[in-house]
């Protein structure tokens, strides 16, 4: 937990009494990746497991296909005032028969962590070709499975639990088993970080598989899931319409406001049996 949490002195108010305390916040720190040394996006993150992200990443931008895209991830050029190493930086480098990203991937260079989206060169950029369609996919989820995985989730959100700040990420299987968390100050991040494990784990094309978001669905967010190939995508809360027309457009199921034992489907909901 150590880079995960930082301490900070906060006044709290209680019943108009103001009392002193220390509080436990979410860290947040700026992470460079490079590819081949040149430096191609910068995103606001919490750190740990920047390799899973990194690939999570770049196979979600279309760039890498399986892990072995991938021959070497190191951090580099990023030190304190004191010569440590802040590990903000990472490098990686493509295997041989693998171009380069093109000009639509870089973010301008900065990206928040609200919204990964910002700085796309165009929308066509985004509308990234998947190469693991989830249309095909037979997989289905009865209906009390998926509508408890969010509770799921919660229950394995540590570092929220200590900050209240933190989205998270789970990778499921249709009978609710949980194969992966990840926690972000970004949600696309833990998104990115859970595909990230997935690929470096032989999950990729995630066929079979569910992933459950504990806020809103983005377009960002659907695209990505459908770059990976998981057929069901579900949320503790709203989808916006562009996610919605994409999971349309791409076969994918997906779900939102999956609250007390309620859902919406907004595509495919073939895939949800009662």
């Amino acid at each position: 937990m150590g880079r995960l949490i930082a301490r900070r002195s906060v006044s709290r108010v209680v019943a108009g009494e103001v009392r002193a305390r220390a509080d436990s916040i979410a860290v947040e720190e700026p992470l460079e990746l490079r590819v081949g040394g040149v430096p191609l996006a910068v995103t606001m993150r919490t750190p740990g497991h920047d390799v899973e992200l990194a690939h999570g990443f770049l196979h979600t931008e279309g760039v890498i296909g399986t892990a072995d895209d991938i021959r070497f991830a190191r951090y580099c050029d990023s030190f304190d005032d004191a010569g440590r190493n802040t590990y903000n930086v990472l490098d990686l480098t493509l295997a041989p028969h693998v171009p380069p990203p093109r000009t639509g991937v870089e973010r301008n260079f900065y990206t928040t962590s609200s919204c990964g989206v910002c700085g796309k060169a165009s929308l066509d950029a985004v509308r990234t070709k998947t190469r693991y369609s989830p249309a095909n996919d037979t997989t289905t989820i009865a209906y009390e499975v998926l509508a408890a995985l969010p509770d799921a989730l919660r229950e394995r959100q540590q570092v929220f639990d200590r900050t209240g700040g933190l989205h998270a990420a789970g990778l499921f299987t249709p009978s609710g088993d949980l194969l992966v968390v990840r926690e972000d100050v970004g949600r696309h991040n833990a998104v990115d970080k859970v595909i990230g494990w997935a690929l470096l784990n032989g999950h990729v094309p995630a066929r079979g598989l569910i992933l459950i978001v504990s806020g809103r669905t983005s377009f960002e967010l659907a695209q990505k899931v459908v770059m990976a190939g998981i057929p069901v995508l579900g949320a503790v809360s709203a989808p916006s319409s562009l996610a919605i027309d994409l999971a349309a457009e791409s076969g994918l199921t997906l779900a939102g406001f999956i609250r007390n034992g309620n859902l919406n489907v907004y595509s495919r909901p073939d895939r949800v049996t009662t």
